[in-house]
């Protein structure tokens, strides 16, 4: 997300008010004109300096001077201090939805390619293509994943091309003929890898595109050696209801843990 937000070019930036910085080992990342409330957060903070109200103080300071009104601060649950509660609440910070965390070795074939195996048992890829995404469609992949979720492409998909033009990014897709249907990324510093951003457009769902797309990135992690690849979801209300945390575990990734992502709302 910082090279996403960090990394946006022009009128894309000015136009979305965004902008990224790192203290105390975390980011906080900015988005004043967010037209769907979800991208200004603070992460990664609480293991290279303690958590303390000194600290989320110079959080919101951060976003009140970017302009934004509203954000996300999630928080690893072993870096809360005993007073966490206090610090939220004077900060007026709520908790929203719960987030799992997971982590997991690169599994070598066949064991990764449990992945690839439908809810129905049947062959997930469904005459589906699965490959790299070339620099003359990121366009178009960053757009699929963009309204995958959701989101207005037009006005948000800028986002995903200022990360995919880094090194550390590799974009996967999914086609359906000429047609691309679903997106995903893999990020890799080292030897540590991170399976980011998949999504499938609406219309192409349940066809098993994601996990095909969980077990071509592993495939690509060992590849790179990759030796701990890290993802996180959802937690759904109900056991087994997160079709994307099922595809996780059954590449060979285990939960964490649970995270709860704390709404901060400016007074």
């Amino acid at each position: 997300m910082f090279l996403m937000l960090a990394n946006v070019a022009e009128p894309h930036r000015s136009a979305l008010g965004t902008s990224a910085v790192r203290f105390s080992g975390g980011v906080v990342l900015s988005m004043a004109h967010d037209p769907v409330n979800y991208w200004s957060k603070a992460l990664g903070f609480g293991f290279e300096s303690p958590i303390d109200a000194h600290l989320v103080q110079r959080i919101v300071d951060t976003f009140l001077a970017a302009g934004v009104t509203s954000a996300i601060i999630p928080l690893a649950p072993h870096v809360l201090p005993p007073d966490w509660m206090i610090i939220a609440a004077r900060h007026g910070l709520t908790a929203e939805s719960t987030w799992v965390k997971l982590a997991g070795e690169p599994l070598p074939a066949p064991i990764f390619e449990l992945a690839s195996v439908s809810p129905t048992g049947g062959n997930s890829d469904d005459d589906l293509r699965i490959d790299r995404v070339e620099p003359a469609d990121i366009a178009e992949w960053a757009n699929v994943i963009v309204s995958g979720f959701g989101m207005p492409p037009a006005q948000l998909s800028s986002l995903l091309v200022a990360a995919a033009n880094s090194a550390e990014t590799y974009p996967f897709a999914a086609w359906d003929g000429n047609l691309m249907v679903a997106g995903a990324s893999l990020v890799v510093q080292g030897d540590v890898g991170h399976l980011a951003g998949a999504a499938t457009l609406a219309s192409a769902r349940g066809r098993g595109a994601q996990s095909a797309l969980i077990a071509a990135r592993v495939q690509t992690a060992r590849e790179l050696g990759v030796r701990r690849l890290y993802a996180e979801t959802g937690m759904p209300a109900n056991p087994g209801e997160n079709s994307s945390l099922n595809n996780m575990t059954r590449a060979g990734l285990r939960p964490l843990y649970e995270r709860i992502n704390w709404r901060w709302t400016a007074a």
